[in-house]
């Protein structure tokens, strides 16, 4: 959860820079960018700033008994789709392992000469000449 609130926070700081640079881009070539979609856009932010500041009024008027409820239910939902989401989470693991082919994993020997000795020696069953001198090494070595 922390990821995706980090990477909405610098999603949305880069946008707000990438602004900046356009104005910034615009006021030095004194060139508007796209005129017409920018006055739609200003109007539509002017109505949603009004709506915020009419819906701050009608909250302030609220009764702090129904601001706690519905603070209590907001919660409430939360939690019921974080246990959705678990939920959700454990039924797609379960079919993941019912679809695997390693569903019902059993280990079968190597066929792998190399891998064989490998295994041998670290069981303790293959003995090191590392450091040691053998008696066949030594007779090779004549």
């Amino acid at each position: 959860m922390v990821v995706v609130a980090m990477v909405v926070f610098f999603l949305s700081l880069l946008g707000i820079a990438a602004l900046f640079a356009l104005k910034y881009w615009e006021l030095r070539r004194e060139h508007v960018v796209a005129p017409a979609l920018r006055e739609k856009v200003d109007a539509r932010a002017d109505k949603l700033k009004e709506l915020m500041s009419a819906a701050r009024t009608d909250a302030s008027k609220l009764p702090p008994a129904l601001v706690r409820l519905a603070r209590f239910m907001v919660h409430e939902l939360a939690l019921g789709f974080a246990a959705l989401a678990r939920l959700l989470e454990r039924q797609a693991h379960r079919l993941a392992d019912m679809v695997s082919y390693k569903h019902r994993f059993e280990r079968r020997e190597t066929r792998s000469e190399f891998l064989k000795k490998v295994a041998e020696h670290k069981n303790g069953g293959g003995q090191s000449n590392i450091g040691n001198s053998s008696p066949e090494l030594d007779e090779s070595a004549d």
